[in-house]
């Protein structure tokens, strides 16, 4: 696949109304960004909530007011996807894409920075989606919207994973036998975006902390915690998957393995029902009796 570059806007009229799209496709809804290939101001900001019967979206204008939204279909994560393209475009007719950001929740163990992607890329992130399977397969189907919407226009992928890729082999592996290290099978950490961002805000703000040891907490419905020293990620609460650590909003968090040993042969649970207990009906959810 010939996918062009940055450098392809070619004189600076075009590069005026230029701007760079930035999409984080989750399990159940859709964030987008859009901002001017000038400066940090966003133009457009929103998201897609509930995808599905109940999906409801909103997207704001750089004054804050609500955009006016396209026609489309929020009961699937592509018909949302199209919707979201679609209000933008009508808000913003002349405008001329440079390029478009994803959120990746998985990089595996090769992709260590953000990857322009082309169809081998794809083929490598398709391969993950064991490793993810309530997000990777989003993200991957908004990456390929998005191609769909602006041919010609660079994908850029950025993974989750990628931050905590440097971590010492200690704090990387499992006490498993050593070929499902060698398959995958690893500490790969995750929310690593917003990592990212803090560790970069906090060597501008305070440079003196950042060069030393630091934990960063990002809690909100997913939660993890990371040790970082010298602006490194060295240790994560998440592991394999965005399952590990601090309970969440309905994920369990650190547990047991024994437990799920315990659900497989004692209450005859198939892997759908556990995925779905520790997934959806856990965390705080579970912890409140929000189910029965």
């Amino acid at each position: 696949m010939n996918t062009p570059t940055l450098n392809s806007l070619p004189d600076t009229d075009t590069w005026s109304k230029a701007g760079f799209l930035a999409l984080n496709a989750g399990s159940s809804s859709l964030k987008v960004a859009l901002f001017s290939a000038y400066g940090d101001e966003a133009l457009v900001t929103g998201q897609v909530e509930r995808i599905g019967p109940d999906g409801s979206a909103v997207l704001k204008g750089r004054d804050g007011s609500a955009l006016p939204l396209a026609a489309g279909d929020l009961s699937h994560h592509d018909g949302a996807l199209k919707l979201v393209i679609a209000t933008i475009q009508q808000a913003y007719p002349d405008l001329q894409l440079a390029a478009v950001g994803h959120r990746v929740v998985h990089g595996g163990p090769d992709f260590k920075a953000p990857a322009l992607v082309d169809d081998q890329v794809l083929e490598k992130l398709e391969a993950l989606s064991s490793f993810a399977p309530l997000h990777q397969p989003h993200n991957i189907a908004g990456i390929r919207t998005a191609m769909a919407a602006f041919p010609g226009v660079p994908q850029v992928a950025c993974f989750d994973t990628a931050f905590h890729r440097g971590q010492p082999f200690v704090n990387d592996t499992f006490a498993l036998p050593h070929r499902y290290y060698e398959i995958g099978v690893r500490r790969y950490g995750f929310h690593g975006l917003s990592y990212d961002y803090v560790t970069g805000e906090l060597q501008r703000i305070a440079p003196h902390l950042f060069s030393g040891r630091v934990v960063i907490a990002h809690l909100g419905n997913g939660a993890s915690m990371c040790a970082i020293h010298n602006g490194r990620s060295v240790a994560s609460s998440m592991g394999f998957s965005a399952l590990d650590g601090l309970p969440m909003g309905t994920r369990c968090g650190q547990i047991d393995p024994g437990v799920m040993l315990y659900m497989l042969d004692q209450e005859k649970l198939n892997t759908a029902q556990i995925r779905q207990i520790l997934y959806n009906e856990s965390g705080l959810l579970g912890l409140s009796g929000g189910l029965s």
